[in-house]
């Protein structure tokens, strides 16, 4: 979508009321979240959202079923519109990071593992899915491939290849770290790998297998 969709879409006060509380949520928003903060009815809360969502601001899935009945649907921002109208980008993530790694002379797994499990945070007990939501929040277009107990994902776009292909061993173990990070929190799963490619020419594959018997510290 273009600046000038989105800009309109976030010329509407509520619509824009409405955008500023899906980022700052730290989990995707459902509809019934929403209404109570802003104190409107659920038909209107809908709307602004599906305008938010044409805009390509916002993305609409159905969570993790809870229980019996139909999954309700949550929203949370779409990764077209991370650094523009104050939503924090890849770069900026990855910046801070960084600054991290710096300041405190940890690791770049250690780093990682500590954003994958705050990132992880709320994202419900499906542990595949959990891994492929934060992926794709960093901006890596995954697709998952499943196999009986073995996951696969293929890591399809990467938002770092200059940095990556400079220094993998930066780049490359944080994002490691962070789906650590997102398995620890969730659980039911293990990472075994990221194997890396020359991001220009093939996907990565960030490998693991399912644990159904495993805890959550």
């Amino acid at each position: 979508m273009s600046i000038q969709e989105q800009a309109r879409a976030l010329g509407d006060p509520t619509r824009h009321a409405i955008f500023r509380l899906v980022v700052e949520s730290p989990t995707p928003a459902s509809v019934g979240e929403l209404t109570n903060r802003l104190g409107l009815n659920h038909n209107a809360v809908r709307q602004h959202l599906a305008k938010l969502v044409g805009a390509g601001l916002v993305l609409e899935e159905r969570a993790a079923p809870t229980g019996p009945g139909r999954p309700r649907l949550v929203y949370s921002v779409d990764p077209a519109a991370e650094s523009r109208w104050g939503v924090t980008g890849p770069y900026e993530r990855l910046s801070s990071m960084l600054t991290e790694i710096i300041r405190t002379g940890e690791s770049p797994v250690e780093i990682g593992r500590r954003v994958g499990r705050d990132e992880a945070a709320g994202l419900g007990d499906d542990p595949s899915a959990a891994l492929e939501r934060v992926m794709a929040h960093s901006g890596f277009e995954p697709t998952v491939n499943r196999q009986g107990d073995d996951v696969e994902l293929l890591l399809h776009s990467c938002p770092f290849v200059n940095a990556a292909v400079a220094d993998p061993d930066i780049i490359c173990e944080l994002h490691r770290g962070i789906a650590i990070g997102v398995a620890e929190a969730v659980g039911g799963i293990d990472i075994d790998d990221l194997v890396r490619a020359d991001p220009r020419r093939a996907p990565c594959r960030l490998r693991a297998h399912l644990d159904p018997d495993q805890d959550v510290d």
